[in-house]
């Protein structure tokens, strides 16, 4: 179903580009699917004009015509329960389309299964449980799957967490699946900010892929371990991890890296608190600038909540320690921290039954790091602070309530997806933020010190999310296509949202200095 007409409607108001580029829909499309995962995970044909949708409400993969990028229209529905319970990620390259499938249970190996651009099927090859995301190396030849390998409700079955490198140099009918899994790292001692926990964890089953990025050459890959606070390097002609590097704590109570801890304080209150963040960072990708690599985080956050361990609690449940927080009674009302959720796996660093640090999920920003972890540069509360001044109807709202505010006590605006490109030789990495439904890009001319360039949002707070006039909800997946690709000859930018079932295409336009007849740049 077309929605050519709503998207006309945002246009009449749209946001100010803020630097060097802007986001403009031109485009739209919905399967009408509400809070149900109808548009996860996208990935774009450049040679058949295609797209790709993980359709997680209907256990398809959705194949669209893009060709015209202001009316996309769906061609097929492929049935993806034919190979496990259902799709979690879809990956294209050179007319090759692999769709990461998990098993049901989750907890048993899952599939990769490779079609055509007309859905047919190719091939299809085991790889680890519950795969999660798929990405090609740059020359098509090697695929890699990251397994995150979920425990059941109960926590009674964990499986390994693994990545799986699928070598398709004999095609994807031979395709030859290597699983590299973390038992190498059983008994070590790790850095004290990688969270291996949960019952009867050690490094091989607690340790949880989330998402890869590949280097230029192909030869790496890095994969983020969202519950665990890290990331692994992995080898990949040699099939082994070579290191798993925590990502340390945001000090929350630093200026310039506060936050918005309560739900229940009346609104929009950024500020400096004694709370550690942890990154806890879903997306990855990797970018080069001047022959250096440069890896850039989409720091959501995530807890693990089952019936049969949760380490959820708020700042108001627990007991504080009386010295190192001397005005515990003012901190734990529900206008200050007392509603902000935390981890119970770290806090009492002298076992002594109380509190003497405060973790909470997610940094609330992204980071850029070297191509060894090591952290380059972090966004402090820049994101919560500009949805804050130009979108405050939104400000830390959830991705179906209306009310602003309404996700502060949580993980705040939630940046979860990535995308990278280049427009007018310039890099930029567009972010999508789950809860408050926004996308924002980062100039990344100078990748030590990224600046934002635009903002957008196809939400309408006073529609009704459930009657399907809310507009554009939870942003789950984005995918660059750059002008050489792009139907339309300009840079697009496809969103998948997952609550709203729907897919929006952006026209990443650059902005121009009308008096120098170049375009604007934020750097001078």
């Amino acid at each position: 179903m077309s929605r050519t007409a709503t998207i006309l409607c945002f246009l009449l108001t749209p946001l100010p580009a803020l630097a060097g580029i802007e986001l403009v829909p031109v485009g739209g499309w919905t399967n009408g699917a509400f809070d149900e995962g109808g548009a996860e995970i996208g990935a774009f044909d450049a040679e058949s004009a295609r797209l790709f949708v993980v359709n997680g409400a209907a256990s398809t993969l959705d194949i669209l015509d893009l060709s015209d990028p202001t009316s996309p229209v769906l061609l097929l529905s492929v049935d993806t329960t034919r190979w496990g319970k259902n799709a979690n990620s879809v990956a294209v390259h050179d007319g090759l389309v692999a769709i990461a499938v998990e098993a049901d249970p989750k907890q048993q190996a899952g599939q990769v299964v490779f079609l055509d651009t007309d859905g047919n099927l190719l091939g299809s090859v085991a790889v680890g449980a519950l795969p999660d995301m798929v990405t090609f190396a740059p020359d098509g030849g090697t695929l890699l799957v990251a397994n995150e390998g979920e425990p059941d409700a109960t926590y009674a079955d964990d499986p390994d967490g693994s990545v799986s490198i699928v070598d398709l140099t004999h095609g994807p009918a031979a395709a030859v699946s290597t699983q590299v899994t973390f038992e190498g790292f059983v008994g070590d001692t790790l850095d004290a900010s990688i969270r291996v926990f949960g019952p009867g964890s050690d490094a091989a089953a607690g340790l949880e892929p989330e998402y890869v990025a590949v280097s230029h050459d192909g030869k790496t890959a890095w994969v983020t371990l969202q519950e665990n606070n890290a990331i692994a390097l992995v080898d990949v002609h040699g099939a082994v991890v070579t290191d798993v590097v925590g990502l340390g704590f945001k000090d929350h109570s630093v200026e310039g890296a506060g936050l918005d801890p309560s739900d229940r304080d009346g609104g929009v209150s950024i500020g400096t608190w004694p709370v550690r963040g942890m990154y806890l960072p879903d997306a990855i990708v990797q970018l080069r600038d001047r022959g250096e690599t440069f890896l850039v985080t989409a720091n959501e956050g995530d807890a693990r909540d089952y019936d049969g361990y949760s380490e959820e609690t708020r700042v108001g449940n627990v007991t504080l320690d009386p010295t190192v927080f001397p005005d515990a009674s003012a901190l734990q009302d529900r206008d200050a921290l007392g509603r902000l959720k935390i981890t119970e796996s770290l806090g009492d660093e002298d076992g002594d039954g109380d509190f003497d640090a405060l973790y909470s999920f997610g940094a609330r920003s992204i980071s850029v790091w070297d191509a060894r972890g090591a952290l380059v540069w972090d966004g402090g509360d820049e994101l919560e602070r500009l949805t804050a001044t130009v979108d405050p109807d939104s400000f830390n709202a959830d991705n179906v309530e209306t009310d602003p505010d309404g996700r502060s006590d949580d993980k705040g605006p939630e940046p979860e997806g990535l995308a990278v490109g280049k427009v007018a030789g310039i890099s930029y990495v567009f972010v999508g933020l789950e809860r408050t439904g926004g996308v924002v890009a980062y100039d990344f001319h100078d990748p030590r010190a990224p600046t934002v360039a635009a903002y957008v949002t196809t939400r309408l707070p006073e529609g009704d999310p459930e009657e399907g006039t809310a507009g554009d909800l939870g942003p789950e997946g984005l995918l660059f296509v750059k002008a050489e690709d792009s139907p339309s000859g300009v840079p697009l930018l496809v969103v998948c949202y997952e609550v709203s079932g729907s897919v929006g295409v952006f026209e990443v336009r650059t902005t121009y200095d009308r008096s120098r007849g170049v375009p604007a740049r934020p750097h001078g």
